[in-house]
């Protein structure tokens, strides 16, 4: 899978402003990051939309469906989102 910014609108969501929604196109992390984010919904192919996000370093507030979850800027940033044009 090319994730390369280049080819597509693809940012992490830590770069995502509060109330963009995308598509997860992947995980840039390892099988733990992965696990985690798998418990929260958050996988390749579903919808996502940033709610919030805190200044410098802070946790990002996420919505999957019907569900909304905190989640710490490392792992944040780790989720590679296609943005919806």
């Amino acid at each position: 899978m090319d994730m390369s910014p280049e080819s597509k609108n693809i940012v992490s969501l830590i770069q995502m402003r509060s109330g963009q929604s995308g598509v997860v196109v992947g995980i840039a992390g390892g099988f733990g990051a992965a696990c985690r984010l798998e418990n929260m919904g958050i996988r390749p192919g579903k919808k996502i939309t940033k709610v919030s996000g805190a200044f410098l370093r802070g946790p990002v507030t996420v919505r999957v469906g019907n569900t909304q979850a905190g989640i710490g800027f490392g792992l944040a940033s780790k989720v590679m989102v296609e943005l919806h044009k």
